[in-house]
């Protein structure tokens, strides 16, 4: 079943339940989908691959403004911010500990013959392709980081 078939039968689920959370953070993903599908170039469909990266890019922007939010003291936006984060998460593969991606990083680096801080770029390349999903970026980041300057 694609995302777009999923998101809009828990949509109809959520209306008749009154799950205003639910059905806040699954208006979201759909705004995306068909803001997706109606770009240049996507012919109306969009891959498997560009549903996760919709996804990540959703969950990173609520992030984004959830620590804006905190900062500001601004707990009533805070907390949607984190909901709609809950409802969007259900839709992406579970995440790394952070033990598994510096396993990960450590084989990565083993892998491409990084020797240095100099070597970043290559670790990242591969990294970022091979965790895509699974890992924050700023997380494989610092660590790669970490463990090449080590």
């Amino acid at each position: 079943m694609s995302l777009e078939t999923e998101v809009m039968s828990l949509m109809k689920d959520a209306m008749k339940n009154k799950d205003e959370v639910l059905l806040r953070g699954l208006r979201a993903i759909k705004a995306e989908i068909i803001k997706a599908k109606t770009e240049p170039g996507a012919n109306g469909e969009i891959s498997a691959d560009g549903e996760m990266k919709l996804l990540q890019k959703l969950v990173k922007q609520r992030k984004d403004s959830l620590t804006i939010y905190q900062e500001q003291n601004r707990a009533d936006l805070a907390a949607k911010e984190s909901e709609e984060i809950a409802v969007i998460e259900k839709f992406l593969p579970a995440q790394m500990s952070e033990e598994e991606v510096k396993a990960a990083v450590v084989a990565i680096i083993a892998q491409v013959g990084a020797a240095g801080p100099q070597d970043l770029g290559k670790v990242m390349g591969v990294a970022t392709k091979q965790l895509a999903g699974k890992a924050d970026g700023k997380i494989i980041s610092a660590l790669a980081k970490s463990l090449l300057t080590a």
